[in-house]
């Protein structure tokens, strides 16, 4: 069925049904089916200086979530295990939670803003039972480790060190078939992910997501960010946002487009700008701050008429910062 654009709601609400299936997994049922029957550029990774870009495929991320699902099972992790993740805007990042997501293993992220005793709190309030950090974080863990009695398994993405098994190595030496046949099948009901709340009024909270949670994110994709198959798709967030679920990750794959992987500190508003310019970025989502940073600058110096669709998330934003946005780029 062809369904309706975005603007007729009363023919979208009237006639669009998602379907939920039985089992369902997301990194088998997108990543792997892509990789095998559409395969095209997954995400572009690029460094804090915007000089070092590197395209990845989804036959790429299908192949290294393999390889880290072997090894995790040869670190004797399973289905229903506890996660914590912890990493920036890395490939690594996409290639644990893949992996992770094949296995049945619970991730939870965190933003790169938690303290040691942030940390401390979450993996003994779900008693999980492994951490995947990168070697800037991996003092925290270090430092609560013998605080948290059900965790067992710490990886680093980065050099060695003592007690930890290392990200690279464990999965260079993992091979990159993956036999589903020793898995046990993901249901749709099966629990995938877990954030946690901002703790506002009180502790904060894990807030639990199953396997249809990225099913889900189709209609988010598709109603809302407005995603086809050739777009190039960019969203500001960090990777322990849960913004980062619905818009680095289950969101643009469900559609098939390419997301922007930019692992950069801080905000610089002339590269995110050229950035845009020079990946031809065509659906752009950022905190309306960012917009209204934008608004301040002479935007008549970068070419953004790539961009065809862009939305904010957060906060409000004033008409005038939007009629500068829609000026520069058309959209």
């Amino acid at each position: 069925m062809q369904l309706p654009e975005m603007h007729d709601y009363d023919v979208i609400k009237s006639q669009f049904k998602l379907e939920i299936p039985e089992f369902y997994n997301f990194a088998f049922d997108v990543i792997e089916k892509r990789a095998k029957e559409q395969d095209k550029t997954a995400f572009i990774a690029v460094d804090a200086e915007g000089e070092n870009i590197k395209h990845y495929k989804f036959s790429d991320l299908d192949v290294v979530s393999n390889q880290f699902a072997n090894a995790l099972i040869s670190a004797g992790v399973k289905k229903g295990d506890f996660a914590f993740v912890m990493l920036p805007r890395m490939p690594e990042w996409y290639f644990t939670m893949m992996g992770c997501c094949k296995l049945g293993v619970v991730t939870m992220p965190g933003t790169n803003l938690l303290t040691a005793k942030d940390i401390e709190y979450r993996i003994n309030i779900s008693q999980a039972k492994l951490a995947i950090v990168n070697s800037d974080n991996a003092d925290k863990i270090d430092e609560i480790r013998h605080q948290c009695p059900t965790l067992e398994t710490l990886i680093v993405v980065g050099e060695a060190r003592e007690g930890w098994l290392t990200y690279a190595e464990m999965s260079s030496a993992s091979s990159e078939l993956l036999d589903k046949s020793k898995l046990e099948a993901s249901r749709s009901s099966d629990l995938m992910i877990i954030y946690f709340t901002s703790g506002t009024t009180g502790m904060p909270k894990m807030v639990p997501r199953d396997q249809a949670y990225a099913l889900s994110h189709t209609i988010t994709g598709r109603y809302w960010m407005d995603l086809k198959e050739d777009d190039i798709h960019w969203t500001l967030s960090d990777t322990g946002w849960a913004k980062a679920a619905w818009g680095m990750l289950f969101a643009p794959w469900q559609l098939g487009a390419t997301m922007v992987l930019y692992n950069g500190e801080g905000f610089d508003a002339e590269l995110h700008l050229g950035l845009i310019e020079k990946l031809g970025v065509t659906t752009f989502c950022a905190p309306p701050t960012v917009y209204r940073l934008f608004a301040q600058m002479d935007l008549s110096q970068f070419n953004l008429s790539s961009i065809r669709h862009a939305i904010g998330a957060g906060e409000p934003l004033n008409p005038e910062v939007i009629k500068v946005w829609q000026k520069a780029t058309g959209s």
